[in-house]
């Protein structure tokens, strides 16, 4: 903010009774809150590639053709009548950047070809008939143009749409004249092109790295050391964290307020002591507290220097006292950590209140349940339903801990006809992703696929169905609540709330 902007809201505040004061505070922070939340829904939108797509034909598109058209206005060899089959090709080279008319070579040769060939049937029939009236384009032109531009696109290999719309139009030139329409197709196209190849080279195949946040973030890692596997759940958050070079992991020990450092056991021993204890008692308590703590910090620090020996990534221990959800996201604050890895709990057949409510926060999170004794992951299997920011994560992740081994990426669909979709909608997803991935679309419902396919793979990653409604989730439980036949290891992943 300005400082003539700083002096007037100073002003206004000095004037305010307190609670007007108070109101304007609450209201600028909830429209702060407000803008936050709305950047991070776009931001999350335009991860889905085909939003992203959509929304450089609304800009780009434009943007070229506008350069286009100035340049037509202030270079008399640039033809306007060349504009109806660029802006389509050109919405075409856009809209599908990795699909078959997606080559700027094959672009700028099949409307120049097109041109040249509609060129050639013009100047054929004037040799060969007596001519027509003017301005009325003989059927037979028409027809040597398309046949010519047919053949000819079809043996270069070169063949598009809008070749045959140039074509047509070379015979309608009026009083441009068809060589000079010619040469305007070329340099027009070549411009297209040019500016397509540095949106994709440039922007398109590297959007990973500043539109995809957990392929530039969560590589601090808190991984909450609880219950059996929280050894497992170290060595996997430990692996997420080394495929970024500026990884570190911190191994968390939480200890209750109610019961002291000790525990719940060593604070009910102290009520059955009793005055037999009290005159030495507060000094014996405050060493056995120290004692407990430094036990459990031995503990973290022993881990630690396990994972940084066979890891190869920084560690840090730390102890918070707490209820255990809190306790939990203020140390991932405090350590300046993005990601939240916590061992898969359950209560009663549902998520433990520990893990929904980290599940809640607005931290990634990943819950792991590990079946087996491995620490590292070669063969992953990632099942995404739709596309976006989560299935992006995912993969993410799940090229990050399988070192060079093979991802699956699969999708299951319903009927065949949402195969081609399917299809689409993998591809664009791991377009960006490193390492050996593979796509896959399956026709069955989602939990006989994981009976059939799961023990094949080192580690199941799903989503944590976080973006369902409360109504769909009763009706259908969410995918990971179905999956305790499973035998192999499975990460269960959820988005941090704006």
């Amino acid at each position: 903010m300005s400082e003539p902007g700083r002096r007037l809201l100073e002003a206004v505040r000095g004037r305010l009774p307190d609670r007007a004061r108070e109101r304007f505070s609450a209201a600028r922070s909830r429209a702060r809150r407000v803008r936050r939340r709305e950047l991070s829904e776009f931001r999350r939108w335009i991860q889905t590639t085909a939003n992203l797509l959509h929304l450089s034909v609304v800009f780009f598109v434009p943007a070229v053709i506008g350069f286009v058209t100035y340049l037509s206005n202030h270079v008399q060899t640039l033809s306007f009548l060349l504009f109806p089959p660029l802006a389509s090709g050109t919405y075409t080279l856009f809209s599908d950047p990795e699909g078959r008319y997606a080559n700027p070579i094959r672009f700028v040769a099949s409307l120049s070809v097109g041109a040249l060939c509609g060129l050639i049937a013009q100047t054929a029939t004037v040799w060969f008939s007596a001519g027509g009236a003017p301005g009325v384009v003989r059927p037979e032109t028409a027809a040597l143009a398309i046949f010519l531009t047919g053949l000819v696109t079809w043996g270069a290999d070169v063949e598009a749409p809008s070749a045959f719309a140039t074509a047509l139009l070379a015979l309608v030139t009026g009083e441009v004249d068809p060589t000079t329409y010619v040469v305007s197709v070329v340099l027009a196209s070549s411009i297209v092109a040019a500016a397509f190849v540095v949106w994709r080279e440039e922007f398109y195949e590297k959007r990973a790295s500043f539109l995809y946040e957990t392929v530039r973030g969560d590589d601090h890692v808190l991984v909450p050391v609880r219950g059996d596997t929280g050894e497992q759940t170290a060595f996997f958050g430990a692996r997420l964290a080394a495929a970024h070079e500026a990884g570190k992991v911190v191994l968390l020990d939480i200890v209750s307020p109610s019961t002291g450092p000790a525990g719940s056991e060593a604070g009910a021993g102290e009520e059955e002591r009793g005055g037999a204890d009290r005159g030495g008692g507060g000094r014996g308590a405050a060493e056995r507290s120290h004692a407990t703590t430094d036990d459990r910090i031995r503990r973290l620090e022993g881990l630690a220097s396990t994972l940084r020996t066979r890891v190869g990534v920084p560690c840090e221990v730390a102890v918070a006292e707490g209820e255990a959800v809190t306790a939990t996201m203020r140390a991932a604050r405090n350590a300046n950590c993005d990601l939240v890895v916590a061992p898969y709990e359950e209560d009663r057949g549902a998520l433990s209140d520990f893990v929904r409510g980290v599940f809640g926060g607005d931290l990634d999170a990943v819950a792991f349940r590990s079946v087996s004794e491995r620490r590292r992951w070669t063969r992953v299997l990632v099942l995404v339903a739709r596309p976006g920011d989560t299935a992006h994560a995912m993969i993410d992740f799940a090229t990050r801990l399988s070192g060079g081994g093979t991802v699956s990426v699969t999708t299951c669909i319903g009927s065949e006809s949402e195969r081609r979709p399917a299809e689409t909608n993998l591809d664009r997803l791991v377009e960006t992703a490193e390492g050996t991935v593979e796509t896959r679309v399956a026709r069955s419902p989602v939990e006989d696929f994981i009976a059939a396919n799961a023990d094949a793979y080192d580690l199941l990653v799903i989503g944590s169905s976080g973006d369902r409604s409360p109504a769909s989730r009763f009706v259908a439980p969410p995918t990971f609540q179905r999956l305790q036949s499973v035998e192999c290891d499975v990460a269960v992943f959820d988005r941090g709330s704006p």
